[in-house]
């Protein structure tokens, strides 16, 4: 892997990366044959390839903390193999400049036949420490791991636990200039997780650059300023921690309010002036139906016009969602004694203030219903969708107040 001669300069840059693999063929004899042969010659067949990365265009800073979000399959494993060394790309150029420390698979390489100390001892050999420098570090590293006389045992007779503790502590003994780790805070008893989390924000308070991929939005907010959110193979975005995550998750809902809708029997609304029906809907007083951006604890106006197909008050009803469908909030005009205006023979008026709104960053549905006047029927929904931007780690829909009490 190419350096850079200086420290000057980004510490990772990925520019045009892409890794693909073989694919196993699954027919017959001869296809598989023909596969290996291809791959052999350089010439694989296109339908014999997956490509886990394509195209990814990347720069990690020094003192800069990334996460890497993205679903399962997504290529998040490969690009950290790629920075860490493991594997080559095939396609575009990824340079690195200073010491990289990689926590994918901790004990991965340990010999079960060989004692804890032994295998420290071959682990930091590998990574180019001297046996001076082993015999100084094995004090700190052996307190770390905190595994007690197993680590004169052989590691065969080690728990998982066990072989992870001495794994986080051998790769943590040297401080690496960027430290890669996949779900590492996933791993462990509550204790060994703690010390890990301790270990990390000390890391990255003395500068320390890290590469952390989580499906936990919380720890990506907690321990990273950026993140990157790989999807098929491809950068879908970077940026601020606190927005890529908003982003990935809102897609999620999305993704499952969608799920949802396709579970349901179509929905059909009706075009009929015989009914009650809500003619225009806005946020903000925004007419068209692009997404209305806010700011956290912004307000929200929903306003617009309802057809009454005899002219007497119609009801209204208006709700929030998130983007997955979960109700929020939701409110009736007969309940708040609330009449909506008249404009014309047949047309009425209505409109509803959220005044300083303690969502969360987010996306979120508004929703307008028309109701008779009774406010015994719901005839028809007209949706707007909105985004609370915002930078927080709460979690849930919206800001509750409350005061924290030091107790006594």
């Amino acid at each position: 892997m190419n350096q850079f001669p200086t420290a000057e300069g980004p510490l990772v840059v990925l520019r045009g990366v892409g890794k693909s693999y073989p694919l196993r063929a699954q027919n017959q004899a001869m296809g598989r044959l023909a596969t290996v042969w291809g791959h052999l010659v350089g010439r694989p067949r296109v339908t014999d390839v997956f490509h886990a990365l394509q195209d990814v265009n990347l720069n990690i800073l020094r003192g800069q903390s990334t996460g890497l979000v993205g679903v399962n399959g997504a290529g998040k494993s490969t690009l950290m193999k790629l920075v860490a060394g493991v594997i080559a790309p095939d396609v575009g150029t990824l340079h690195t400049s200073g010491r990289v420390g990689a926590l994918l698979e901790l004990g991965a390489g340990f010999h079960p036949e060989y004692t804890g100390r032994v295998n420290v001892q071959m682990a930091c050999s590998l990574m180019g420490m001297s046996p001076a420098e082993t015999a100084e570090r094995m004090d700190q590293i052996l307190a770390f791991a905190d595994i007690g006389t197993h680590i004169d045992q052989p590691v065969k007779q080690y728990s998982s636990g066990m072989v992870v503790r001495l794994g986080f502590a051998v790769a943590t003994s040297m401080r690496p200039d960027l430290l890669i780790t996949d779900e590492v805070l996933a791993v462990g008893d509550e204790s060994f997780q703690r010390k890990c989390i301790q270990w990390m924000e000390h890391y990255l308070a003395t500068g320390g650059t890290l590469l952390l991929c989580s499906h936990s939005m919380y720890h990506i907010q907690k321990l990273c300023t950026h993140a990157a959110w790989i999807d098929a193979g491809q950068l879908r975005e970077f940026g601020l921690a606190s927005d890529v995550t908003r982003h990935y998750l809102t897609w999620h809902e999305e993704k499952a309010g969608a799920a949802r809708q396709l579970s349901k029997p179509e929905v059909v609304q009706v075009v009929d002036a015989s009914l009650y029906q809500i003619k225009t809907m806005t946020l903000n007083s925004q007419t068209n139906a692009d997404t209305l951006v806010l700011a956290s604890g912004a307000s929200l106006t929903v306003s617009g016009t309802v057809h009454s197909p005899d002219g007497r008050a119609p009801g209204v009803a208006v709700g929030l969602l998130r983007a997955d469908g979960t109700p929020v909030y939701g409110t009736y005009s007969d309940q708040e004694g609330y009449t909506p205006r008249r404009l014309a023979a047949k047309e009425y008026g209505y409109s509803i203030t959220f005044p300083d709104m303690p969502l969360l960053p987010g996306r979120y549905v508004a929703r307008s219903h028309a109701l008779d006047p009774e406010s015994m029927r719901l005839f028809d929904c007209v949706e707007r969708t909105f985004e609370v931007t915002g930078h927080t780690r709460e979690e849930g829909f919206c800001r509750l107040p409350h005061v924290w009490d030091a107790g006594g």
